[in-house]
């Protein structure tokens, strides 16, 4: 059994957690990630670290960004998922009833990295309500602390520590209040990969796939970008993983891979996944459609009134 580092701060024992020890890459978008290292720079003794949210589609790679700039200033890093049930005492400090019968204090990821200098990542931080949120503002700022109201005892943030939050762009549980927001700055916005970029990330993740499965993958995933569809480099290595699997299960009765890659894309999306165009033109519809433009007189005319100064006179009959 892994031995559990523990401190004591304000009298109070916490027993800290452990650190992600899997290593990730972040391919192509080179800017964004400057962008981030950028913001967790201290560049004078006054000057504090910038907490900036990530934004993009799901599945873009956003904590793989984190993870990635994590490895690159060499610190452990920490990961926090948050949903619309977490509660303030699960971010910061959790009593947990020993064997013994007493309690023991457990320090949540984002208060082991406050404690230990490392990075935290609070995930889907806007799926998260408001009442979590306001337990942070004083860390977010320049205090930099967290005060834990079961362990009784405040936790000052190490001067290595750093942290960012990532969103995504859709319909989210709760919307975070504005003195959050404005502590979570910069706005990194994450877009989705060009296709040489994309193929890499693909190779990346999965090596062992043959190649004409690579660039169907890639094809499809460029021509959903191309409609706004926001199809992901994640649902493409999901069709890749299940297509492959399907072909090594059917290897004593082969069958076409493209064959096998459809029915994958089939499971992983949906059936309406197959007509990119339908799925693109129903979801246009669903949104209204293109709406054609007017103009102030269209307001006081009907398109075929005689007097609506737009309208062009029927031509003349001879």
């Amino acid at each position: 059994m892994t031995n559990v580092e523990r401190v004591e701060i304000g009298g109070v024992e916490l027993a800290l957690g452990s650190p992600i020890e899997r290593p990730q890459e972040w391919i192509g978008q080179r800017e964004t990630i400057r962008e981030l290292m950028a913001c967790w720079l201290v560049i004078d003794e006054k000057d504090l670290p910038l907490s900036p949210r990530l934004v993009g589609p799901p599945g873009i790679g956003k904590t793989t960004l984190a993870m990635a700039a994590a490895r690159q200033r060499q610190q452990p890093l920490y990961i926090f998922q948050c949903t619309s049930d977490t509660r303030p005492e699960d971010l910061l400090v959790t009593p947990v009833l020993a064997e013994s019968g007493r309690i023991s204090y457990h320090a949540s990821p984002l208060v082991t990295a406050m404690i230990v200098g490392g990075i935290c990542v609070l995930d889907e931080g806007n799926r998260m309500n408001e009442k979590s949120w306001a337990s942070l503002a004083p860390l977010l700022d320049h205090r930099r602390y967290v005060e834990s109201i079961i362990a009784g005892i405040s936790i000052e943030a190490h001067a290595n520590f750093r942290c960012c939050v990532t969103m995504n762009d859709d319909e989210s549980t709760y919307e975070v209040p504005d003195y959050i927001l404005s502590r979570l700055q910069p706005t990194l916005e994450i877009g989705f990969p060009n296709r040489q970029d994309e193929m890499e990330i693909l190779r990346y993740h999965l090596p062992f796939a043959e190649e004409e499965l690579l660039e169907v993958t890639v094809d499809f995933l460029q021509r959903a970008h191309g409609l706004d569809l926001e199809f992901s480099p994640r649902d493409g290595i999901q069709i890749l993983r299940f297509a492959l699997k399907r072909l090594a299960q059917e290897s004593d009765h082969p069958v076409a891979a493209d064959v096998v890659w459809r029915e994958a894309l089939e499971r992983v999306l949906g059936a309406e996944a197959l007509d990119l165009d339908a799925l693109a033109a129903e979801r246009d519809r669903s949104l209204g459609g293109v709406l054609p433009s007017m103009d102030l007189q269209d307001f006081f005319f009907d398109g075929d009134d005689p007097l609506h100064p737009g309208r062009e006179d029927d031509p003349p009959t001879s």
